[in-house]
């Protein structure tokens, strides 16, 4: 990504938030580095040094902000990236694919040999897959000893680290003095209630109302749902079970995210299920100078600013809603989803009330009989395209962790699957801000197409954020009913 380092400059100057996590400012006097929006002392131009990315600053030797707190910048959107396979290596390691997972099978997963992985991502971001990781692993560890109260090795483990001491050894090194001295003073939140508080920044503006809207109608009962002003939900990720609740702050343009202590060893995992979740990321001034220029989007564009898309907190249970909700009613759909959750979800002990139960895991769907699954109310060829889906995912030939253009093909081949699933999945679940969901039939009939193919030629004009202007269709049409 090449820097305009005269606009960083005057962004950070008049302290931006639309630039927040596009690029990092390294103070040389100082040796730290900074998000645009730090409130110290604006330093001289001639002593900074602009990066894109905060592993390409601390490859450089300086040291994370403990004012401004770069690793709770927002992300960079999956089309900012150069090249489409260091986009999807990117994205795979900022969910963590590396905590489980080697650089070899990562380069496997991509099709591509990891001397051929490491040297892309080298060229074009300047660091190695390995250092990406650690230092997504450094700022989860950092986060968490400023927030919260919790335990040091579980904050070991739950950024990402085999043992204490490896975890140790790389705070020392990175931030020359140990996790202990980076604990949070007055404003740390404590360990109470058997919960712990969390922040996710984003860049503002964000519609928070029609976000809320578009969850609620959909919130699976007894899994989750929305309550004034947040959202609650259960959780189960690698074998860890809990429930978390997130709130709007009021004043800032950032989320309270409250977790269960029992998901402390997957907090890493839970804040990129999040970010996702509520579209944390996206570029909303960039997505609405293009959008704007329609007369068609104009005027939603106008009364819903920020409006974002609202992706996935798991990536198989989206997959499952798609193909639940074909040829049905957003209702229908999650009468289906909550008969499914019923039926096969495990109980969760300890939760809030309305959080019963966590959604079955693809093992679990894989191994369900298709009279068991007809039984939910699933017409024969629904229950066929779902227990695939399952057992795909179950056996690791359908990974749905990667990147839309790597996921996509492994989608179609899938029986029951068509280009609509397959697209509503890429748009919500896999975070592709292209999807375009051409055949949806209130999109077709607020283009005034008749046929998919008009749809996608109509909407050329909005690429790369198709999957925003059909969320701006689908508000549209939902207002006016």
């Amino acid at each position: 990504m090449e820097l305009d380092e005269q606009q960083c400059y005057a962004a950070m100057k008049a302290r931006d938030a639309r630039f927040d996590g596009h690029f990092f400012v390294a103070v040389e006097t100082t040796g730290i580095y900074c998000r645009p929006i730090c409130p110290a002392r604006l330093p001289a131009r001639a002593h900074c040094r602009f990066y894109a990315r905060a592993a390409q600053a601390e490859r450089d030797g300086f040291r994370a902000c403990l004012r401004c707190r770069p690793e709770l910048a927002p992300g960079h959107a999956s089309v900012d990236a150069r090249s489409q396979l260091v986009a999807r290596a990117s994205a795979a390691i900022e969910a963590g694919y590396l905590d489980e997972h080697s650089v070899a099978e990562l380069a496997a997963a991509l099709a591509v040999s990891p001397r051929h992985l490491r040297r892309t991502m080298q060229a074009e971001l300047g660091v190695a897959p390995g250092q990406l990781a650690q230092t997504r692993r450094l700022a989860v560890a950092k986060q968490l000893l400023q927030d919260t109260r919790l335990p040091l090795a579980q904050v070991a483990f739950a950024a990402g680290y085999a043992s204490v001491r490896r975890f140790n050894a790389a705070v020392r090194a990175r931030f020359d003095r140990p996790p202990s001295a980076l604990r949070g003073g007055g404003t740390a939140v404590q360990a109470n209630a058997g919960s712990f508080e969390l922040r996710l920044d984003y860049r503002p503006p964000l519609d928070r109302a029609a976000l809320l809207a578009f969850m609620a109608a959909r919130a699976i009962p007894g899994l989750e749902q929305v309550i004034a002003g947040g959202y609650q939900r259960s959780v189960a990720i690698e074998g860890q079970r809990g429930w978390l609740e997130v709130r709007f702050d009021p004043r800032r343009p950032r989320l309270r995210a409250r977790l269960s202590v029992s998901l402390a060893p997957v907090t890493a995992a839970v804040v990129a299920r999040l970010r996702a979740l509520f579209d944390l990321d996206a570029a909303p001034g960039a997505i609405a100078e293009r959008l704007a220029r329609d007369p068609l989007l104009a005027p939603g564009v106008r009364s819903h600013p920020g409006l974002r898309v609202p992706g996935a907190f798991d990536r198989f249970e989206l997959a499952v809603r798609a193909v639940l909700g074909q040829q049905v009613s957003v209702a229908a759909a999650r009468t289906l989803a909550a008969r499914l959750v019923e039926g096969l979800g495990t109980a969760l002990d300890g939760a809030p009330a309305g959080l019963e139960r966590c959604f079955p895991t693809a093992e679990r769907v894989a191994d369900c009989s298709l009279a068991k699954l007809r039984a939910l109310g699933l017409p024969s060829r629904r229950a066929d395209s779902l227990r695939s889906l399952a057992r795909a995912v179950a056996s690791g030939k359908l990974k749905l962790e990667l990147d839309a253009p790597t996921v996509m093909p492994s989608l179609l081949a899938l029986p029951g699957i068509g280009p609509w699933t397959a697209n509503y999945i890429a748009m919500r679940a896999l975070g592709w801000p292209d999807a375009f969901v051409a055949g949806d039939l209130i999109v077709r009939r607020s283009l005034a197409c008749e046929s998919a193919a008009a749809c996608e030629r109509r909407a050329e004009p909005w690429r790369p954020w198709r999957a925003y202007a059909a969320l701006h269709l689908w508000t549209r049409a939902s207002e006016a009913t």
